[in-house]
């Protein structure tokens, strides 16, 4: 018995969306190894780490968390710094708005909880080819659920072996999540406001190295968020009919 077409559209698009992930999610592997690693050797127990991959599911936040974490920073410099590092979906945020406007309520809150910089840069690149406001949820949902399941994977890896292999995190496999964040970063400078933040952002933050406790990186980010926002709203004061980008 044949699927209904809407149900095999459906499920098309959720399988296009974890396939065009494929790559992202080899690149995040060793990310999330690293970060189950980082768990065993701090206060937290293993359980804290999974859970945390679960319920936040932001790399970049959970091993700043678990660092402050060991480092017994209050709850208030936990919550403010990680709120910074993630300042940048606003930015994606806007970015995709357009695209996703339409949909319930539901869908958005859905797809808002499952967007990373891997998935939002597949989603991008996949909306860009169709006008606003003509694709549905399952192509953004299939990349993010992939993305997610793929997280949680590797979490429980790192966490299973970090504690037969202590020095699992020193083997430099760091150095894949930088790769794919080059690779998810330079295919979407193609507008001024991308170009902006990110020569922002990149500029501080090495002019800012010397901070203590990274809080040069923190404000570069902020910085970048700034750049990339003010000029969002500027493009779509004075073209509100061509932001399609």
């Amino acid at each position: 018995m044949k699927a209904p077409p809407g149900n095999s559209t459906t499920l098309g698009e959720l399988a296009a969306g974890a396939r065009d992930t494929i790559p992202m999610m080899v690149g995040a592997a060793p990310f999330g190894v690293i970060f189950g690693t980082l768990v065993t050797a701090s206060p937290l127990s293993l359980w804290h780490g999974q859970l945390m991959s679960l319920a936040v599911f932001a790399g970049s936040a959970q091993f700043i968390a678990v660092g402050l974490i060991a480092g017994h920073a209050s709850f208030a410099v936990i919550w403010a710094t990680t709120l910074i590092v993630n300042l940048r979906h606003i930015l994606y945020s806007a970015t995709l708005a357009p695209y996703v406007a339409h949909l319930p309520a539901r869908w958005r809150w859905t797809l808002g909880a499952l967007m990373t910089d891997e998935v939002f840069a597949v989603a991008y690149a996949h909306y860009q080819k169709r006008p606003p406001g003509e694709t549905g949820p399952h192509y953004f949902f299939g990349s993010g659920l992939a993305m997610y399941l793929n997280w949680q994977l590797w979490t429980l890896v790192g966490l299973v072996f970090g504690a037969a292999f202590p020095g699992l995190q020193s083997l430099g496999l760091d150095f894949a999540m930088v790769a794919t964040f080059i690779a998810i970063i330079v295919p979407q400078l193609v507008a001024l406001r991308f170009v902006a933040a990110s020569l922002a952002a990149g500029v501080l933050s090495f002019a800012w190295q010397g901070w203590p406790y990274k809080l040069g990186l923190l404000a570069a980010v902020v910085v970048g968020v700034a750049v990339g926002m003010l000029l969002t709203m500027l493009e779509g004061r004075l073209h509100p009919q061509e932001r399609t980008q």
